[in-house]
């Protein structure tokens, strides 16, 4: 099990890219953009938790799957990171033999195999849900990552992928990559911004919002240009364009950035679902349809200090509050046997 380092929901995504293990319950809640296409029970981890019943969770960038019992114990698989699925007979705790969903994954310089089981009797959909959501992901990409020289421009025209809608085109954009620069056009849309060569459509950038970290105006040999740094997950580049005449840079500046903060808030991934009559797409698919799996189901030590108080049937009396030096604030004094360290501990069975 790796370290999960801290992780934010407005910053750059990670939840498609990254294979992670036993995370904080906020690390499972959606994101902006993110949304819930299949949501199954029960599925057995086999290969990781066998005999333990869980939940898979199917979303439009990665797939989680958590314990019922123990929320705390779950997996978050990006998308991105799944190489090919696939059937395989193995022994499940709770079915024993039977067929599963096979999923071959790599993160960094690790490979993982996962082996999930759907517990239902003669039930498919959690391979068919996780095949078809993971085809769907493979064919947008265009909305996810940065593509240089490819056939994104026809007849001088760009290809506009099925959400995507032209906010602004300006000509006269030259890009600063050689050292005579090239006289081109600039498109921006909701999803990304496009730049291609007037006398070569093959030459040509395609950066979704998703890749850019900024968007600035910076001194260059060629005077003021219009500077994007893209992510170093996309690649780390710099580019940089001119205008003419040079007065239009910082009102295009001011439409990029303001499309790039829209973006950001309201992301579009991309990854679409046809459901057929095998499938029926959740009816909900808001963002506190995860809101369960942040709820400690009795395994934390508060919950079971609560239950001990309940159970002990006195007679209701005024306490006064003591000062907890634990705390730094007043508090109710704790019953015997009890500390506030312990409250705070996950507490296990034998």
């Amino acid at each position: 099990m790796s370290k999960n380092k801290s992780k934010t929901k407005t910053g750059a995504v990670w939840e498609d890219r990254e294979v992670l293990f036993d995370l904080p319950f906020s690390y499972l809640r959606l994101r902006p953009g993110e949304k819930i296409f299949d949501r199954i029970e029960p599925i057995e981890d086999t290969r990781g938790n066998s005999g333990t019943k869980g939940r898979m969770v199917i979303t439009n960038l990665r797939i989680i799957w958590h314990s019922l019992a123990s929320p705390r114990i779950n997996l978050s698989i990006g998308l991105n990171c799944v190489l090919s699925t696939n059937t395989k007979i193995v022994n499940s705790g709770l079915r024993g033999t039977t067929q599963a969903l096979y999923l071959l994954a790599a993160f960094k310089d690790s490979r993982y195999e996962f082996v999930f089981t759907n517990l239902s009797p003669n039930c498919i959909r959690h391979y068919t849900s996780v095949v078809g959501v993971h085809r769907a992901y493979g064919a947008s990409r265009l909305y996810r990552d940065l593509k240089l020289r490819a056939a994104v421009i026809q007849n001088k025209q760009l290809k506009v992928l099925p959400l995507e809608k032209i906010c602004l085109k300006e000509h006269s954009i030259w890009n600063l990559s050689t050292d005579s620069g090239n006289l081109g056009c600039m498109l921006m849309s909701n999803v990304r911004v496009v730049w291609h060569a007037e006398v070569n459509d093959a030459f040509n950038v395609s950066m979704p919002y998703i890749t850019i970290e900024s968007i600035s105006i910076r001194d260059s040999k060629f005077g003021e240009a219009l500077v994007f740094v893209v992510r170093q997950s996309s690649g780390g580049y710099v580019l940089g364009f001119r205008a003419d005449p040079p007065e239009r840079l910082r009102p295009l500046l001011a439409e990029l950035q303001a499309l790039h903060q829209a973006y950001n808030e309201r992301p579009v991934f991309g990854v679409e679902m046809n459901w057929g009559n095998e499938m029926t797409k959740p009816v909900t698919d808001d963002i506190e349809e995860l809101e369960e799996i942040g709820e400690p189901r009795g395994e934390m030590g508060p919950n079971l200090y609560l239950a001990s108080q309940l159970a002990q049937n006195k007679a209701e009396t005024e306490i006064q509050p003591v000062y907890s030096p634990y705390l730094g604030l007043a508090i109710e004094p704790l019953k015997e046997g009890f500390t506030l360290k312990s409250l705070f501990e996950v507490q296990t069975t034998s």
